[in-house]
């Protein structure tokens, strides 16, 4: 199976698992009264399961964008716009004016 299709199943699988737990959590804190809804109503099961579904598509959307963002990481330097950019200090020679040194007043 090539690398990339094998990152895409893994990465949509752990969106999934997040989603199911994130949505138990949802359900079994009532949050917003959606328990009571899911649990209490002849329609639970088909709630749960759009819950679970369309939350999964949220979050494993969410995990594997954030997996190819972090293919890019690996041994490069974190910068900004000018990531390949390498400035080089170049010395440069500054003309001064020799100035007089008058010694101060002593008290």
């Amino acid at each position: 199976m090539p690398k990339l299709i094998r990152l895409y199943i893994t990465h949509v699988a752990i969106g999934f698992a997040l989603s199911l737990g994130f949505v138990a959590a949802l359900v079994g804190l009532d949050v917003a009264g959606i328990g009571h809804l899911v649990l209490n109503s002849d329609m639970g099961a088909v709630a749960l399961t759009m819950l679970i579904v369309f939350n999964g598509l949220v979050f494993a959307g969410a995990q594997f964008a954030f997996a190819v963002m972090r293919l890019g990481d690996r041994g490069q330097d974190r910068g900004g716009h000018g990531q390949g950019l390498r400035l080089q200090p170049i010395p440069l020679r500054v003309p001064v004016q020799k100035k007089s040194v008058v010694p101060s007043a002593r008290r």
